[in-house]
C-alpha cells in the first residue's frame, strides 16, 4: 500500500545522512568531544559492571555458539568475536544495569549503543584497512548521538506512550548512524543504512515489568545498527524515506504525535550554528530508570536538611508527570531486579533506608527484604497538576511531601534530576562513578588505566592497543 500524503518532512532520512556521512573530528566543538569521552568513559563502566550480571552472560554464551570469527572484543569477558555479535553483547551489558547515560527529550541511552558499535567495528575494520584512531571512534559516537537522538525527539513521548521502548526503536538510529560513520560510508550508502534500521527497530515497553529482555533491547539495536551499515557498504538497499514517509515510515508509524521539525532542528552545515545534541546528555548517579531520580533526590535532601531517619517518617508523598507516573508509580512486586530499577516505590525506599539507590541496593537478596516492603507501604503517588502543566521538559521533575510521625511535614520541589544538562553531575563526578561502579569486579590499577586511557582517547593513532585493557576479563562481584 502506498501514500499520496506529502511525506512528513521531506528529505529528513537524506539530510541526516548527509550530515553524519560529512561529518570530520575538526568540525566538532572542544566541548562537544569532552562531553562524548565523558559518555565513553561512563559508558564503558556500565560495560564492565553489566559484563558480571546474569542476563549479559546468557547473551553473551549464545554468541559463543555461534563460532564467528573473533574480530572484536567482548568487554570484561575475556574473549572475541563477530562485530555483530559483539555489538550485541555489549549493548546488553552497557544496558545491564540503569546506570547508562540519558538524552531526556529523545528518551533514548545513546551509550550503551554507540559505545559498543564504534569499537567493534574499529577493532574488525583495522584488521582489513589497518589501524584506527581515537578520534575516527569519537567522530562515530557523534554522529551517533547526533542522528539517532534527534530520531528520538521527533518520535515524541508519543512513541512511549504507545508502548514502545525507546532504546531498541530509535536506539537503531544511534546503531546504524555510529556504524556507518564508523565504515565511512558515502551519503547514499548512509542513507541506506538508516532506512534498514527503521525496518529492524523493536522493544515494548512492558518489559519494565522484571523480564530481562529491556537490557536486550540495547543490544539488538546495536547489532542492528551494524548489520545495516555493513549490508549498506555491500550495495544491499533500505528505505530512502524511512524517517519521513507518510504511511509505513518510523515517525507514523511508532508515534501518534510525531515533531518531524525535530530531525533536522539545528543541524547546520559541518556543525556551524549547530545545536549539538550530544550536549543534552546527563549521567545517572543512581541505578535505576532516570524518571524517578527527582524524586530520589528531593527525598534524599529532605532527609539530611531535616536530620530524618527511615523510622521518622510516617508517609512520603510524590506529586510526578504524567510521563513518570504511568512508567514508575505501579504497584511494586518482588519480581526482579529490573523491576526494582523501574519502580518509584522501590527506589524511594532504598534512599530512605540506606540512603543510596546503587549497584548493592539493587541485589536479588534485598528485593524483598521486609524493611524495604515496610516502607513502601507509606509511600504514595499521583500526578501533579502543576507539573503537569509545566509540559515535556519538565517530565522528570517531582513535588516529594513527607510528613513525620510527630507530624512535621517537609516538602521540595525538584524540577531538575542530579545529573541532567540543566543539574550536571561534574566531569570529576562521573570518574568517581565509573570508580565506584568498577569498584566489585576490577582492580584499582586497572581501572584507572581506563580513566587515563579515555581522558585521552583523540591521542590514540591505533584503537588496538587498548582493547585488550578493556577485553581483560572482570570478576563476578560477590
Amino acid at each position: 500500500m502506498s501514500s499520496n500524503k506529502a511525506p512528513l518532512l521531506a528529505d529528513a532520512t537524506r539530510d541526516l545522512a548527509r550530515f553524519g556521512a560529512t561529518l570530520r573530528y575538526d568540525d566538532i566543538p572542544a566541548e562537544v568531544i569532552a562531553r562524548i569521552k565523558l559518555s565513553l568513559l561512563d559508558s564503558l563502566g556500565c560495560c564492565l559492571f553489566g559484563a558480571t550480571l546474569p542476563w549479559t552472560k546468557k547473551v553473551a554464551a549464545l554468541a559463543g555458539q555461534e563460532g564467528a570469527k573473533p574480530v572484536a572484543t567482548l568487554i570484561g569477558l575475556g574473549r572475541k568475536t563477530s562485530a555483530s555479535l559483539a555489538a550485541l553483547v555489549n549493548g546488553t551489558s552497557g544496558h545491564a544495569f540503569e546506570l547508562d547515560d540519558i538524552h531526556k527529550e529523545s528518551i533514548i541511552h545513546a551509550g550503551s549503543i554507540a559505545t559498543p558499535v564504534a569499537l567493534g567495528l574499529a577493532e574488525a575494520r583495522a584488521t582489513a584497512v589497518g589501524k584506527i584512531s581515537g578520534r575516527d571512534v569519537l567522530t562515530a559516537m557523534v554522529a551517533g548521538y547526533e542522528i539517532g537522538h534527534r530520531v528520538g525527539n521527533a518520535a515524541t513521548m508519543s512513541l512511549f506512550f504507545r508502548g514502545f521502548h525507546p532504546q531498541g526503536t530509535s536506539g537503531a538510529f544511534v546503531a546504524a548512524a555510529t556504524a556507518a560513520r564508523m565504515l565511512n560510508l558515502d551519503a547514499l550508502q548512509f542513507q541506506h543504512a538508516l532506512g534498514m534500521a527503521g525496518s529492524q527497530a523493536g522493544g515494548l515497553m512492558a518489559a519494565q515489568e522484571g523480564a530481562m529482555v529491556k537490557r536486550f533491547h540495547s543490544g539488538r539495536a546495536a547489532q542492528s545498527g551494524v548489520y545495516a551499515a555493513q549490508l549498506a557498504a555491500d550495495g544491499f538497499t533500505g528505505i530512502l524515506d524511512a524517517l519521513e514517509a507518510p504511511y509505513g515510515g518510523y515517525l507514523s508509524t511508532y508515534s501518534d504525535k510525531p515533531n518531524p521539525s525535530r530531525l533536522t532542528d539545528g543541524l547546520g552545515n559541518k556543525g556551524l550554528g549547530k545545536t549539538w545534541e550530544t550536549l543534552n546528555v546527563g549521567y545517572k548517579p543512581h541505578a535505576s530508570v532516570t524518571s524517578i531520580h527527582s524524586a530520589l533526590d528531593a527525598l534524599s535532601e529532605l532527609m539530611q536538611e531535616h536530620g530524618l531517619k527511615a523510622g521518622d517518617i510516617a508517609k512520603v508523598e510524590a506529586g510526578l508527570s504524567p510521563m513518570t507516573h504511568v512508567h514508575c508509580a505501579w504497584e511494586y512486586k518482588a519480581q526482579g531486579v529490573t523491576a526494582a530499577q523501574m519502580n518509584l516505590y522501590y527506589g524511594m525506599a532504598v534512599i530512605a533506608l540506606d540512603g543510596a539507590a546503587f549497584t548493592e541496593q539493587f541485589r536479588e537478596a534485598r528485593l524483598a527484604d521486609p524493611q524495604i516492603l515496610d516502607f513502601i507501604a507509606r509511600i504514595s503517588a499521583h500526578v501533579d497538576p502543576e507539573i503537569e502543566k509545566m509540559g515535556a521538559p519538565f517530565r522528570h521533575a517531582s513535588r516529594v511531601k513527607i510528613t513525620a510521625r510527630n507530624g512535621r511535614v517537609f516538602e521540595k520541589l525538584s524540577l531538575h534530576r542530579r545529573g541532567s544538562p540543566e543539574n550536571p553531575l561534574s566531569p570529576e563526578e562521573v570518574v568517581h562513578k565509573f570508580r565506584n561502579v568498577v569498584a566489585p569486579c576490577m582492580d584499582k590499577a586497572a581501572a584507572e588505566k581506563i580513566i587515563t586511557t579515555v581522558n585521552q582517547f583523540e591521542t590514540l593513532t591505533d584503537i588496538g592497543s587498548v582493547m585488550p585493557l578493556l577485553g581483560a576479563a572482570v570478576r563476578t562481584p560477590k
